[in-house]
């Protein structure tokens, strides 16, 4: 099993991110938390991301044996994350939802709402033709 990352795992996550973003992108709920989220709260949801998607990679994309690969894993779940990350980016500035420039602090928390199911999604497209 070949797990070095590659162009077609790159848009398996983009595609898995995709799928789950877009729908809370659209969403009002998400927005607002994006803007009364106490720091504290947005910090265990980035956590709770991290651990939620280094445990689906850990068990179903390198089936449990990183022993000898742990800075391979590492990086995966590293450029999982960001990819996700991009696209929600992405989502959201194509909705006029990510105010970056004027409010700096609401654009990061909501990336950071949106991408947590967004990353799974990704990890999991991304997990599919690992057998």
């Amino acid at each position: 099993m070949n797990l070095s990352f590659n162009l077609e795992d790159a848009s398996q996550v983009a595609i898995g991110a995709f799928a789950l973003a877009v729908p809370i992108s659209f969403s009002e709920e998400a927005w607002r938390l994006g803007e009364i989220l106490p720091l504290t709260n947005l910090l265990l949801v980035f956590v709770l991301s991290v651990v939620f998607l280094s445990l689906y990679a850990y068990e179903s994309v390198f089936q449990a044996n990183i022993k000898y690969r742990i800075p391979v894993f590492l990086i995966r779940i590293v450029i999982a994350y960001l990819i996700t990350a991009l696209v929600v980016t992405l989502v959201l500035i194509a909705l006029d939802k990510f105010p970056l420039l004027t409010e700096p602090a609401i654009a990061l928390k909501r990336l950071i709402l949106i991408s947590m199911p967004a990353s799974m999604g990704a990890i999991i497209a991304d997990s599919f033709d690992k057998e």
